[in-house]
């Protein structure tokens, strides 16, 4: 039970560390620490970042999606 909910967790993460991590030239692993361990220090504020940046990043690739297919025509 515990697996699956990790599983699902790792799926759905939004890809806002990945993408961090591919801006700043850095690993994946370390981007997620941080925001871990910067969550327990500023009270859930980097939860909050990090959920506003994955709402970002799924319209900007809606958006980029969407611009191809006008380009297209």
């Amino acid at each position: 039970m515990f697996q699956r909910i990790v599983t699902f967790f790792e799926q759905q993460s939004f890809g806002v560390s990945a993408y961090l991590a591919n801006k700043f030239n850095m690993r994946t692993s370390k981007v997620r620490l941080f925001f871990i361990y910067s969550s327990f220090l500023a009270v859930g504020f980097p939860i909050l970042f990090y959920f506003l940046a994955a709402i970002v990043l799924d319209i900007r690739t809606y958006m980029k999606k969407v611009r191809l297919r006008v380009w297209d025509i």
